[in-house]
């Protein structure tokens, strides 16, 4: 499945790896790789195996799950989609309370004491669906983890998903879709030392003269 969800993200051009012409992200880091997972909703057929993917990983690896809540804005879509599937309540997290109304942080219903699941698109540091995780702990939720669509795999982001007790369960990670794009001639056997060194350390941009 790992493989597979990679080399659809390929396909539909969710994913761009181009160690010669690092992207920059917002928080400057130069990066051999840029992910936009949001892509997966036009495409019906790579949707379809998503969703049931992720709906998957809930049954299997947190089959206790009564609710599942998305991260705003990009898990919204993917949420909604597998509570659908699941047919359980689906709410979402805003990166912040809204300053007008009754000022919700959450939208939907999540009750103390019940079981959520997390749905993210991606993880990279995991800074943004800790804080997710979070909110939905201080209203009273049991968080039993995060199903995701894929992972870069970085070492903070295992580390901060360690310190928050947390688990997350991807589809897809960098590793996979590495070793797909090497099997397809898309990267060189020298990329990969530059991308694997990337995922060591992406503060390091040292990696690009390998």
């Amino acid at each position: 499945m790992e493989k597979k969800v990679a080399k659809l993200l390929m396909d539909i051009k969710a994913v761009f790896l181009r160690p010669s012409e690092p992207f920059t992200w917002a928080s400057g880091i130069k990066s051999p790789i840029y992910c936009d997972n949001r892509l997966t909703l036009s495409y019906p057929q790579v949707r379809d195996v998503i969703e049931q993917g992720l709906a998957d990983i809930v049954k299997t690896h947190y089959p206790e799950a009564q609710a599942i809540a998305g991260t705003s804005t990009a898990g919204i879509a993917h949420a909604a989609l597998v509570a659908n599937i699941l047919g359980l309540p689906m709410a979402y997290v805003r990166a912040s309370a809204k300053d007008h109304g009754r000022n919700n942080q959450i939208e939907g219903k999540i009750d103390k004491g019940q079981k959520v699941v997390v749905i993210e698109d991606l993880i990279s540091t995991a800074g943004s669906v800790i804080d997710v995780v979070n909110v939905l702990r201080e209203q009273g939720a049991e968080v039993l983890g995060i199903a995701s669509i894929f992972t870069y795999g970085m070492q903070k982001g295992l580390d901060r998903l360690a310190e928050a007790k947390v688990k997350n369960v991807s589809l897809s990670n960098y590793n996979a879709l590495v070793a797909v794009a090497h099997e397809t001639g898309y990267i060189s056997e020298g990329d990969i030392k530059k991308l694997e060194a990337f995922q060591k350390n992406p503060s390091d941009e040292s990696w690009q003269q390998l």
